[in-house]
């Protein structure tokens, strides 16, 4: 049977060393879905339920494997479902490919069923590299460059294929003109070093500094080493980004932690107070957790020079890999005595630990949200994977989880959008069979599509190693985080028809799946529920109830952001007194003395 356009994307993302591409059938792709048939279902096709759910799938195979995400969809009202997922991979820079089916040829123009012109529509998700396929002899170089671009630059490429093309016999290009030919796949890497006198200026700058302070992202994540060493040398405290959470172990006394509106007392102390600053592959775009303007001389690194000086005034701009950069920046580093410094970063830290704690382990009604994560902070095991959506849940991932051993962990860091933490977690799976996952998913999140993709999860659970994921569910019957938002922003009352969310049991909706659950209404269970699932075989779902009014107050929060919150409150929040109550014990512990 003679090889089809089809079966030819097929062989070429074996070539590439694709193991799955997540997707989702239909009519614009029937062409490749057949392919997977003739070839044994080698890549392995993953079927979500939902396009969006195969792009974030894709993503969270991206985060945590380091290899580029690939996701499949129809044309049409595929193509568009696709999209949130793209851009989050687009915005968080990970290399994802998408590869879109389009109406036959032969309809195109003619407003056949389910035609959109798909090229304006990937034009800016895409805007790295995005072609459509109109004759075999084009696939091999369209997908290799697709593949290519995706990897180098950290983005998403995508390929639209019509449906009557993926069926007709494929023809190599040849060698005569106007066809293109394509290399065997390879990932090429080049490391990016500043020149030697930009290095100089930069250790010029550092060595002036009495208080360094460090900001490190995502992009320090292959230079943890590195960042330690410069810490060391420097006296320096290190703060995370959110994405760069799992850059360093929250076990080294000198990492204050997150920073921005989820960020850490600690971290918000070392910005204020410092008088140099280094930032390390970092675009957190909130400049105001930044120091002052003029307060802190300051030096940035990142691989891409475009972002380089954008979120504050540094001094000296080097563009480069970190690992490398900061390797030929090391020997110009002069050891200081910031002992002081230092110290004061040190026991802020500890400090802040013990507030963690004393908040965490408050009561409420009935669950403390907090508490959630800190139980299961001290029992991850030191290999987990922790995937977080957006909602206030997040506020907990920020502050009260602590990194440490080989951890990982991620979320939709830049587009911040709900419903990534499941299918994340999905994808760390394909990427690491062998290692326990766990999701930390406000119900908001789940009733979005959480609850569907617990079907994917229970469909391919026997292809890993390890079977332990883990769903746990703040459970609060609320849109929390906007809840909070509307009265810390816009000084408006919570409003129950726009945040209230239908009451549900979602262990019953997983114990149908077959997952080990437990229901969570009193936070004296928490410890053993999290010993049984992280110490069962299989995938899990905690279903925890918790009090909606534990404030997420950031520890900088702003007179004008509590004079709003007060506002609400007194505009008739239908909360009030237990908002108070709330707010006031969580509060409290960062002035007791003992801590």
């Amino acid at each position: 049977m003679a090889e089809t356009v089809g079966d030819q994307m097929l062989r070429r993302l074996r070539e590439w060393d694709v193991e799955q591409v997540f997707g989702y059938p239909g009519d614009g792709i029937n062409g490749i879905v057949a392919a997977f048939g003739e070839a044994g279902n080698r890549p392995r096709f993953v079927q979500s339920r939902h396009e969006e759910m195969s792009a974030f799938s894709a993503v969270g195979y991206a985060k945590f494997s380091g290899n580029v995400g690939v996701c499949l969809a129809t044309s049409g009202p595929g193509a568009i479902h696709l999209l949130n997922g793209l851009y989050d991979a687009k915005l968080d820079h990970v290399p994802v490919v998408a590869i879109v089916g389009q109406t036959a040829r032969t309809a195109m123009g003619g407003s056949y069923q389910q035609e959109v012109d798909l090229q304006p529509l990937l034009a800016d998700v895409a805007s790295a590299y995005l072609v459509e396929v109109n004759t075999a002899e084009q696939l091999p170089n369209a997908l290799d460059r697709a593949m290519r671009t995706a990897w180098a630059q950290r983005t998403v490429t995508a390929v639209i294929v019509p449906g009557d093309l993926q069926e007709q016999t494929y023809s190599p290009p040849q060698h005569e003109f106007k066809h293109v030919p394509s290399a065997p796949p390879s990932t090429p890497r080049s490391v990016a070093v500043p020149p030697e006198d930009e290095i100089a200026r930069a250790a010029e700058v550092l060595n002036a500094g009495e208080r360094v302070a460090i900001l490190a992202g995502q992009g320090a994540r292959n230079a943890a080493h590195e960042v330690s060493q410069v810490a060391e040398l420097t006296g320096a405290g290190v703060a995370k980004a959110l994405l760069g959470k799992d850059v360093l172990s929250d076990e080294l006394p000198y990492v204050t932690g997150s920073i921005g509106l989820l960020g850490t007392r600690p971290t918000y102390e070392l910005m204020r107070d410092c008088d140099t600053l280094l930032i390390v592959g970092s675009n957190m775009p909130y400049s105001q957790f930044l120091p002052e303007f003029g307060q802190a001389r300051a030096v940035q690194i990142d691989v891409d020079a475009g972002v380089l000086g954008m979120r504050y005034p540094t001094e000296v701009n080097l563009a480069g890999e970190a690992k490398a950069t900061l390797r030929a920046l090391l020997p110009r580093l002069q050891r200081k005595n910031a002992a002081s410094w230092r110290s004061t970063i040190e026991s802020n830290v500890s400090e802040w630990w013990d507030t963690m704690r004393q908040q965490a382990m408050l009561g409420a009604a009935p669950v403390n949200p907090q508490r959630v994560v800190h139980e299961l902070s001290a029992r991850l095991p030191e290999d987990a994977i922790i995937t977080a959506d957006s909602g206030s849940s997040t506020n907990w991932f920020a502050r009260n989880l602590r990194i440490r051993g080989r951890m990982r962990a991620s979320l939709s860091g830049t587009l911040a959008t709900m419903g990534a933490g499941v299918p994340y977690a999905i994808g760390a799976k394909f990427a690491h069979p062998d290692r326990p996952v766990v999701a930390l998913v406000g119900d908001g999140a789940m009733q979005m599509n959480g609850l569907t993709e617990l079907l994917t999860i229970a469909r391919y659970r026997e292809l890993w190693d390890d079977q332990r994921l883990v769903v746990c569910v703040f459970h609060n019957d609320d849109l929390n985080q906007v809840t909070w938002e509307l009265r810390a922003m816009g000084g408006a009352p919570k409003f129950e028809e726009s945040q209230n969310l239908p009451d549900m049991s979602y262990a019953a909706f997983a114990a149908a799946l077959g997952f080990d659950t437990v229901s969570i209404d009193d936070p004296e269970q928490l410890g053993v529920a999290w010993d049984r699932v992280l110490g069962g075989r299989g995938p899990a779902l905690l279903d925890v109830r918790c009090d909606p009014e534990v404030p997420p107050i950031p520890p900088h929060a702003t007179l004008d952001q509590m004079t709003s919150t007060a506002q609400a409150l007194a505009k008739g929040d239908p909360n009030t007194w237990h908002v108070l109550m709330q707010g006031a014990k969580t509060k409290l512990q960062e002035f007791l003395p003992g801590r």
